[in-house]
């Protein structure tokens, strides 16, 4: 009995065969031509997402550049305003004679339809001002012209309204030679400043003149002839 349980014994202390286990895989070392590849990959792929962002960085400013360029000869581009005399009236005739007008008895008014034309995409804002009326270089008469806005891309129509100094023109040493001709010469300058404003950035000031010469016939008072001379200057 003893000897069977030292044989049990026995075979408890004989060490058991161990698992077999699965080698692990070895990692190579990189070489260094394989790391400065690596590297250089890295560095080319970086170097192109640049070179693509730059891309489109420099189409986006191009284009903005563009389009501020296109607008800048077109839609903010500033015109000149422009001043027209449509026609001229005279008005008090009814009922006065040849001699009231020539002894400068009578009152006589001319009555000058004018245009203002707004051809910006924005409003032309000008102030009061004032038109005389000249015969050989002497103020006969003065119009009040109104402040006013010529909307964008629209024409402003204007009565300026002459309270003829008769006596003025009957005084001037050339009114007899001008009533053997029968036309009495007569101009009017008028002058207009005002402001253009598109954005806060793109404005300009803006005056514009215009000379008119108007022959008026002494037999019938009818306008014979009419020119404008216009200026625009900033």
């Amino acid at each position: 009995m003893y000897q069977q349980n030292q044989t049990f014994m026995a075979e408890d202390d004989q060490e058991k065969p161990l698992a077999p286990t699965t080698p692990r895989p070895r990692l190579l070392p990189m070489t260094v031509d394989e790391a400065l590849s690596t590297e250089l990959k890295k560095q080319h792929q970086g170097f192109q997402k640049r070179t693509v962002w730059c891309g489109i960085v420099t189409a986006v400013i191009l284009i903005i550049a563009v389009v501020m360029l296109v607008l800048g000869f077109t839609v903010f581009h500033i015109k000149n305003p422009k001043i027209k005399m449509n026609s001229v009236r005279i008005i008090g005739l009814d009922g006065v004679n040849q001699t009231d007008i020539f002894t400068g008895k009578a009152n006589l008014t001319v009555v000058a339809d004018v245009s203002v034309k707004n051809p910006n995409v924005a409003a032309f804002k000008f102030e009061k001002s004032n038109s005389s009326l000249l015969y050989h270089e002497t103020v006969v008469g003065v119009a009040d012209v109104p402040g006013g806005i010529a909307k964008a891309r629209r024409t402003m129509r204007l009565n300026l309204t002459f309270q003829v100094m008769l006596p003025q023109i009957i005084g001037n040493q050339q009114f007899l030679t001008d009533s053997a001709a029968e036309i009495l010469p007569v101009k009017s300058y008028t002058k207009i400043h005002g402001r253009v404003k598109i954005t806060k950035l793109i404005k300009r000031n803006v005056t514009v003149t215009m000379n008119c010469s108007v022959d008026v016939s002494l037999t019938n008072w009818d306008i014979v002839r009419q020119s404008c001379i216009r200026h625009v200057s900033f």
